[in-house]
């Protein structure tokens, strides 16, 4: 969006527009607008939204702040929907803007929330919500009924957020209509009806003899709440960024099986869902298939390159990546099960892996998943010194090796996910564009064993997998 396509500024201005004509009658003197209420209110929005620019706290306010939907919602459910609407407009005009084009996010923002704001807000009325929460004094709230109406309130937000979201993809950034809104609203729908039922408790306690002063007192736990979220995401960046630096490393450095790792990544989540594993394992399990080659980085680079058979020595000296790779990562604490695949990824059932020769159960069920996976990806890639075979010989080739160097238990879970979600082959050479697309082509069409192609590399692994990884 850094310069606004025609269809993206006509977009943009259209929902100012309407969100003007949402607003409008909030100025009429016989709508009989609380303008004290809104002026609390959007006071309180704008200061949520500027938290993040405070020299005290703007480093540590958490991101959620920006559009603190708990304001916004309790001016959903305390004001008429015109005013309401008016609720998110300075200080979503206000906000800090990060990317250009800058206009035309200043105005994008305030009328996408107005006419969410607008739009919840005339549901909310519409199931007699405001009568439900009592709006006479003293304020008698009628629960449970009035969830109803509040929770129907919030989906709408969300809905209408996500709509327009959308809609500005498509035109601004030329995402295809159906990518554009796929995930939107399931991502927001659970934050929202979180932040719509803070919301509530503020209506209730602004209502209540305690007054506005008390309906303050809930953002306190909404914004420790959001801090913490916030923590949650920042930390786990710094994960991915970590992991992500390794990776990029072994690949400079292993040019023939660049994105491998981030493959066998992929394989691994999909035995580990079918396995039944609890999320938590799912992600280090993740981790483990995309970090299981670093200790690459300890192998000579004239090894990893090298044209032509491995002497013994050579091998040997490959075959130390495992312990390698455990002893770099030995202090990440976050990558807990992780780090025994890493080390263990090359042992095989019948004890004839390495590096310390375990046998069946002994080795650790993260490196069965990763050793399945592994293997998957290495025959399955088209590289520069041979082509990949088929998906189904690759199967066919863990069938056979299963029981002797992969876990059967393993294996049939591989089989049975690529059966729901399928695979692509990829191509890992570093060849130019075209040779590689003809390769990635010719990979899965059925032959009996894969053709080689120049730049032989002498391996001769006696079951399947590719060379000492």
């Amino acid at each position: 969006m850094r310069s606004v396509p025609l269809w993206a500024g006509v977009y943009i201005g259209l929902l100012a527009i309407g969100a003007a004509l949402c607003a409008a009658p909030a100025f009429d003197s016989s709508a009989g607008t609380p303008w004290s209420e809104f002026a609390l209110l959007a006071v309180l929005y704008t200061g949520c939204e500027q938290i993040t620019r405070s020299r005290l706290v703007g480093r540590r306010a958490p991101r959620g702040m920006v559009g603190f939907f708990p304001v916004l919602l309790a001016g959903v459910f305390l004001m008429p929907p015109a005013a309401a609407a008016l609720v998110a407009v300075p200080g979503a005009a206000l906000a800090r803007v990060e990317r250009r084009p800058v206009l035309p996010r200043r105005i994008w923002r305030p009328a996408r929330y107005a006419v969410a704001c607008w739009a919840a807000a005339q549901v909310h009325v519409a199931l007699g919500g405001r009568q439900l929460l009592a709006a006479g004094s003293p304020a008698a709230p009628d629960f449970p009924v009035a969830l109803a109406p509040a929770a129907a309130a919030a989906l709408v937000f969300a809905l209408v957020v996500a709509a327009l979201d959308g809609g500005v993809l498509a035109t601004a950034e030329r995402v295809p209509l159906r990518s554009a809104w796929r995930g939107l609203f399931p991502r927001s729908l659970a934050p929202v009806l979180v932040h719509g039922f803070a919301g509530l408790m503020m209506a209730v306690l602004w209502r209540s003899p305690y007054g506005p002063l008390a309906a303050l007192l809930v953002l306190l736990p909404m914004y420790v709440s959001c801090w913490v979220f916030a923590q949650y995401h920042r930390e786990r960046a710094a994960h991915q960024a970590t992991i992500r630096a390794l990776v990029q490393a072994v690949d400079i450095k292993d040019e023939y099986t660049r994105g491998h790792s981030e493959r066998v990544g992929e394989a691994s989540v999909l035995i580990a869902r079918e396995l039944g594993m609890e999320d938590e394992r799912v992600e280090v399990l993740r981790f483990a298939g995309i970090l299981h080659d670093v200790g690459k980085l300890g192998v000579p680079t004239r090894l990893l390159r090298k044209d032509g058979p491995l002497t013994p020595e050579e091998r040997r000296v490959i075959e130390l990546h495992p312990e390698y790779g455990h002893e770099m990562v030995r202090g990440i604490g976050f990558l807990g099960e992780a780090r025994s695949a890493i080390l263990h990824h090359h042992e095989r059932l019948d004890g004839s892996g390495y590096p310390y020769g375990l046998v069946g159960r002994q080795i650790p069920e993260f490196a069965r998943v990763v050793a399945v996976a592994d293997a998957f990806d290495a025959m399955t890639s088209t590289r520069s010194y041979r082509r990949g075979r088929p998906v189904a010989d690759a199967l066919t080739e863990l069938k056979r090796c299963a029981g002797r160097q992969f876990d059967p238990q393993m294996v049939r879970a591989l089989v049975r996910a690529l059966g729901r979600h399928g695979w692509c082959p990829a191509v890992t050479s570093d060849e130019p564009e075209p040779q590689q697309r003809a390769a990635a082509q010719a990979a899965p069409a059925p032959m009996p064993t894969p053709a080689p192609v120049p730049r032989p590399r002498g391996d001769h692994a006696p079951l399947a997998g590719d060379r000492p990884r």
